[in-house]
């Protein structure tokens, strides 16, 4: 195992490497070549706009912030969902050296406020009425900054436009000519998860330096001609600003998509070649696909597919050689499972690329087992402007965060913290000296993660140093290997273990409502029973405890969940429990749900407890453990013969397809019998 390891840079940044000149390269060589795709009209139909469009119409907004007084280094807020006049107006701003200050579009409007306040923007963007609203109050306040607002979504941009119909080619000429690769770009917030957020300054070679080192190590995912990207995560994300610099200075169509409440109906109708997304959407993928297959015969497929996809991607990144057997089990599982997964996904798609949280590995293996799909997962934070690892084409080893990007380099401490060197560090914290110091190790930036590093330089993240859980009998567990392989139980939406200071491991979880009504439903429960009900389900906790178990198997007996709560409701960012990226907020968890895991999971003996409201707790969930358990068992004596014998008919049924599939080979092409033969010894 290693303690550092660098790649070598395969590009150098000059003073000219600015945002806007990935826009302006594009339309010079690529005038008419489709650079985006917006939804419009009633019917959602996809609009093209080319290079030049988009070039055009990012010189009109430049043209309109310079007429209302904007030059280089103000601040301009853009509070909106992602859509392409987002993107304009990110280009329009790098053009002039703006600094573009990105809101997450579920942010309140006191979030908003709050950086109001700190970056102080004269020209703020919004998108929809209510965020249009809440800018304008903003901006009638004698304390504010903000000086205009516009309406992104009600013809904001064209009113901006026609602020800078005066100005004229060569005025903004000159002042696109003052900005250079090391001025500020953009000031990002991080979501918050480990405390308030702070906004960390990222400049133009910063994001560059990613962008065209992304080109050399992903050259077919992302330099195809042409890629097509479908960009739903919010663009005021690190990752999500990224890929979208990325896919329009290559050769990239960006389909902007400001919901994804008709995901699976758009991928269709854009079928993107690629797609980024957190963990979380690939779970949805995975479980709404194992729901829709059910219980029956079709469910027991489904689940031998899920272990066949898994096993196969393992074998080949040990690069073993497939059976002929397998190879047939292999045909039939496309063909019954892989290929409905490509349809959901448009049919286009050879690449899924993960970032912004842990990853289960199985699911990633599958995934990755599938034909015509790799499986890329990396690793960035705000403040290395997003991906600094990533998987390259070339060596991609499933389960990593990859190598670290060319131009960087990473050491662990003797902690096993990961720090990071490169390029596309951040230029720090504003208004936040202090904050900025306690990241920087000199030129090293402490992630905050604990890792591993292979004999190949793949690394492999571990947990978080601030997450890292201490028991009462000293035993130091990092929590996230644990939530991961529990959370992917099709019911369950989030996963926090908890432990600290306490005789063993716990963990709280909650509840995914949508999943849980299929579930109900094709296991004959009551589909409308309430969100307390099914927490307290003895069907429901069985189902979760699989998962639980299975994730107690790869640890050790005092690392292992002894005692879960399913909690009634789901964690949320209006309750603080989860970040606008969708990341557990875990300090507020563990606050807010303090008496739950100081008197559900946590209580003392009863001998030592008094008649108060915690030994009613107490006593209420120890009671219901005890009426719970020879439910729980009975039912899984009742199940198991039933299960068992339905795999029976699953391997008979996939038996005579093999040997029907086999049979066919042999009688008609003899030479593949030898193949065979030569292959099974």
């Amino acid at each position: 195992m290693l303690r550092e390891y660098t790649t070598e840079p395969v590009y150098t940044t000059t003073d000219d490497d600015t945002i806007f000149k990935l826009l302006t390269d594009r339309a010079a060589s690529e005038p008419d070549s489709v650079v985006a795709q917006a939804l419009r009209g009633p019917r959602r139909q996809w609009v093209d706009i080319t290079a030049s469009q988009m070039l055009d119409d990012v010189r009109k907004v430049a043209k309109g912030l310079l007429a209302m007084g904007i030059s280089k280094g103000d601040s301009v807020l853009i509070y909106s969902p992602t859509c392409y006049e987002w993107g304009v107006v990110d280009f329009a701003c790098a053009s002039i050296g703006a600094i573009s200050v990105p809101v997450y579009d579920t942010d309140s409007p006191k979030q908003v406020a709050q950086i109001v306040s700190e970056t102080s923007p004269q020209v703020a963007f919004a998108g929809g009425d209510e965020r249009s609203l809440t800018l304008e109050a903003m901006r009638q306040s004698p304390d504010n900054s903000v000086r205009y607002s516009f309406n992104m979504q009600s013809n904001g941009l064209q009113a901006v436009t026609d602020w800078g119909k005066k100005v004229s080619d060569e005025t903004l000429d000159e002042a696109i000519a003052h900005i250079h690769a090391d001025d500020p770009l953009t000031i990002i917030f991080t979501s918050g998860s480990t405390g308030k957020p702070k906004g960390a300054l990222i400049s133009h070679r910063n994001f560059v330096h990613t962008v065209k080192s992304g080109w050399v190590v992903l050259p077919t995912m992302l330099m195809a001609d042409p890629t097509r990207l479908l960009l739903f995560l919010p663009l005021a994300h690190a990752f999500a600003r990224y890929i979208q610099y990325t896919a329009i200075g290559a050769h990239g169509v960006v389909g902007y998509l400001s919901d994804t409440k008709h995901l699976l109906a758009d991928l269709r109708g854009f079928r993107p070649t690629y797609m980024l997304a957190v963990p979380r959407v690939y779970e949805k993928v995975y479980n709404a696909a194992s729901q829709k297959a059910g219980n029956g015969l079709k469910g027991h497929v489904f689940l031998a597919a899920y272990k066949h996809f898994v096993q196969w991607s393992k074998d080949e990144q040990e690069g073993k050689a497939h059976t002929w057997r397998q190879k047939l089990h292999h045909k039939f599982f496309m063909s019954v499972v892989g290929s409905s997964i490509h349809s959901a996904m448009g049919n286009g798609m050879r690449f899924m690329a993960c970032g912004g949280a842990p990853m289960n590995v199985d699911l990633a293996h599958f995934f990755n087992g599938i034909d015509d799909l790799t499986f890329i997962q990396g690793y960035g934070l705000t403040e290395t402007s997003a991906p600094c690892m990533v998987n390259f084409e070339a060596k991609n080893h499933v389960g990593s965060v990859g190598r670290v990007g060319p131009g960087f380099s990473a050491r662990l401490t003797d902690e096993d913290e990961l720090e990071i060197k490169g390029p596309s560090v951040f230029l720090g914290y504003i208004n936040a000296p202090e904050q900025t110091a306690d990241v920087m190790n000199g030129e090293w930036l402490r992630t905050g993660d604990l890792a591993s590093i292979d004999d190949d330089g793949y690394v492999y993240i571990t947990g978080r140093k601030k997450d890292l859980i201490i028991t009462a009998g000293g035993k130091n567990v990092s929590p996230a290997p644990l939530e991961d392989i529990i959370a992917t139980c099709p019911i369950v939406s989030h996963v926090v273990v908890v432990g600290d200071n306490k005789p063993f491991i716990a963990a709280l979880i909650t509840l995914e409502p949508d999943m849980l009504r299929q579930w109900l439903e094709g296991h004959g429960l009551d589909a409308n029973m309430t969100p307390l009900e099914a927490a307290k389900n003895e069907a429901v906790r069985a189902f979760i405890q699989e998962y639980i178990d299975h994730a107690n198997a790869n640890v050790s007996r005092a690392e292992s969940v002894r005692k879960f709560v399913v909690l009634p409701s789901e964690f949320s960012q209006e309750a603080g429990t989860l970040t606008p990226s969708l990341k557990i907020v875990r300090p507020r968890v563990i606050k807010q749900y303090g008496q739950v895991i100081d008197e559900i999971l946590y209580a003392p003996k009863p001998s030592a407890m008094t008649d108060a409201a915690t030994a009613k707790i107490m006593a209420a969930a120890e009671q219901f453990n005890k009426q719970v358990q020879p439910t729980v068992k009975a039912a899984r004596d009742m199940i198991e013969p039933m299960y068992n014998k339905a795999m029976e008919n699953v391997k008979d049924n996939v038996a005579e397809f093999s040997e029907q599939l086999s049979e066919r080979l042999r009688s008609t092409a003899t030479h593949d019998d030898a193949e065979t033969e030569n292959e099974e010894k």
